[in-house]
């Protein structure tokens, strides 16, 4: 069961295990771009390539849906990047349900664990498997890889790996469910006042404070890029941030304030240094380093 380019990469690996895979779940069609033409998820498209049996309900309680995949009668249910599944489907299975997280659960639940442990500056992340129960994310843990975020990673690049790394694990997963040497480590012993979250990320999050330090902004950039990227403002025009480094500094400088040379930067200050942008994309425009944006835009500082 799931969606997006993440999920097809676990669902390739079951396909060249050699897994007998009864069935794929993935979200109905959905118009798409200035026609609104139909849009395939990218788990549709691989699952149509390897003539597996496809199922997309509208509602994931619909009697229909519910007989069709009792009939498929699965020993094991497998979710990544999905959405939330009612206890009548997650319960189904002999073996249950089990999920592949992009975090080393129980810290980031929830739906953007990725960009959040960027932005948080974290050092490391990784994926889990772990069993489907009522709360989100919080079931028993079955497997963990940690992975390294280094300073030039950013969200799209962390995405990449984990997608690899979740990829491996679930294979390893579901051959320590098979011959039961996994030990399942119940979530149940939580500090829950150090736990931190990932909810989903909306446009309010999405806006740059310069008044923070030149590592928190950064972070922000770094942990929503590509997609949705960090936003600000400049001569009212709204830009999208793809790329920045910092340069810090003691001296004093009004946070907001802009310098440049009109050719080769573009600097903005923060709390206790500059953001240099590197590469930016205005409304209306392409995606484009500072240089070329410098050429054709005349700024006013």
């Amino acid at each position: 069961m799931g969606t997006p380019l993440f999920a097809v990469a676990s669902l390739k690996a079951l396909v060249e295990a050699g897994t007998q895979i009864v069935g794929v779940v993935t979200s109905p069609d959905k118009p798409a771009g200035r026609g609104m033409h139909l849009h395939k998820s990218a788990v549709k498209e691989y699952a149509e390539a390897q003539n597996l049996n496809l199922l997309q309900p509208e509602k994931l309680k619909n009697v229909d849906f519910l007989t069709q995949l009792k009939d498929l009668r699965a020993d094991l249910q497998v979710v990544v990047a999905f959405r939330m599944l009612p206890e009548v489907v997650w319960n189904m299975p002999a073996l249950g349900t089990i999920n592949v997280h992009a975090s080393l659960l129980p810290q980031y639940r929830g739906a953007a664990p990725i960009n959040w442990a960027i932005i948080n500056g974290e050092s490391e992340t990784g994926v889990t498997t772990f069993k489907l129960k009522h709360e989100i994310d919080t079931g028993d843990i079955l497997l963990q890889k940690k992975i390294e975020i280094t300073q030039t990673d950013n969200a799209g690049t962390i995405h990449d790996k984990l997608m690899i790394a979740g990829a491996q694990l679930l294979i390893d997963t579901i051959a320590g469910l098979t011959d039961e040497s996994i030990i399942e480590t119940p979530q149940s012993k939580v500090d829950y006042l150090k736990l931190k979250h990932a909810p989903k990320i909306f446009k309010d999050d999405l806006f740059i404070d310069w008044n923070k330090s030149t590592n928190e902004i950064i972070n922000l950039i770094r942990g929503l890029a590509p997609y949705p990227t960090a936003h600000a403002t400049l001569q009212g025009k709204l830009i999208k941030i793809f790329k920045a480094h910092a340069e810090y500094t003691t001296s004093k400088v009004v946070t907001g304030t802009i310098e440049t040379d009109h050719k080769h930067y573009l600097r903005i200050a923060a709390a206790n240094g500059w953001i240099y942008l590197d590469q930016i994309q205005m409304e209306g425009k392409k995606q484009m380093p500072i240089e070329d944006f410098l050429r054709g835009f005349r700024l006013i500082v």
